[in-house]
């Protein structure tokens, strides 16, 4: 029988980022965890400039690399680098672009501010990790997002990409954390860059760009919700109960690894139900 597949999108994981925060350490488990359960997998984050490339044994794809990605009416090169988690037979693909990603820092810098184009930053990951699965050829059952930056994944996989056979009969899941959360909004034409080009595009859930607002964007396009136990956005979970979409809560305690395989295997035996 072959094998479901699940797709990790992440913009932080463990050995990679020096904190191990609550994403990076879910990140980490959860593809060992579901290929250790019979899932194939595939992961994806960014290539920040804090990775250190020779420690990890980073290594471009020159097959993958070569394509541009328009942001903001701007062609920005793709770079496609991988490396392998020998502990637990994981590869992880890394996003790269010079212009976005060769910091020292993440998200704020060295005092502390939010990058102000951390908006271009993450239209560029998420188109960066989809056209790169699309040219692997590799075919998802479920497309799992992890934060704010890979939020606009949903939207994208049913806007530009509803129609292409690599993920046209995809779900999605989205996990929603509280330490992912950011002040104020991410930039005032963070709709207007994020849907250039798209006809139709419809991302009315962000009525504001702001962590909440762009929350709401990505449940807007999901399929299911995951909500880490000490998230506490009232207007997001709102959101979540009003869409009536299936929702896990997660401590990520001592079995969480089974709740989500048996999370991912519910929403796909909805769908086959649902296709019949």
């Amino acid at each position: 029988m072959e094998k479901s597949r699940v797709l990790y999108i992440t913009h932080e994981m463990v050995p990679y980022m020096q904190n191990e925060t609550e994403i990076a350490k879910a990140s980490r488990e959860l593809p060992q965890g579901m290929q250790e359960r019979g899932w194939e997998i595939r992961n994806f984050m960014p290539r920040f400039g804090c990775i250190n490339e020779r420690r990890h044994q980073l290594h471009e794809v020159i097959r993958l690399s070569g394509m541009n990605i328009i942001v903001n009416d701007t062609d920005q090169p793709l770079i496609i680098k991988v490396a392998s988690i020998p502990t637990g037979r994981i590869q992880v693909y890394f996003i790269d672009n010079e212009e976005f990603f060769q910091r020292k820092h993440i998200l704020h810098d060295e005092a502390g501010k939010f990058y102000a184009d951390n908006d271009e930053r993450s239209i560029f990951f998420c188109k960066g990790v989809l056209e790169t699965v699309k040219k692997l050829g590799w075919t998802p059952d479920i497309v799992h997002c992890h934060g704010w930056m890979s939020a606009l994944v949903p939207f994208y996989l049913r806007t530009v990409f509803k129609n292409d056979p690599v993920f046209s009969s995809a779900k999605i899941v989205f996990s929603m954390y509280e330490e992912d959360s950011f002040e104020g909004i991410i930039n005032k034409d963070y709709v207007t860059k994020a849907t250039e080009g798209i006809d139709n595009a419809d991302l009315s859930a962000v009525t504001k760009a702001d962590f909440g607002g762009i929350l709401k964007g990505a449940i807007q396009y999901s399929d299911a919700v995951i909500k880490s136990s000490g998230f506490s956005n009232k207007d997001v979970l709102k959101y979540v109960k009003q869409s009536e979409k299936p929702m896990l809560e997660t401590s990520f305690g001592e079995n969480y690894l089974d709740d989500f395989h048996n999370f991912y295997s519910e929403i796909l035996h909805e769908a086959a139900i649902t296709a019949e």
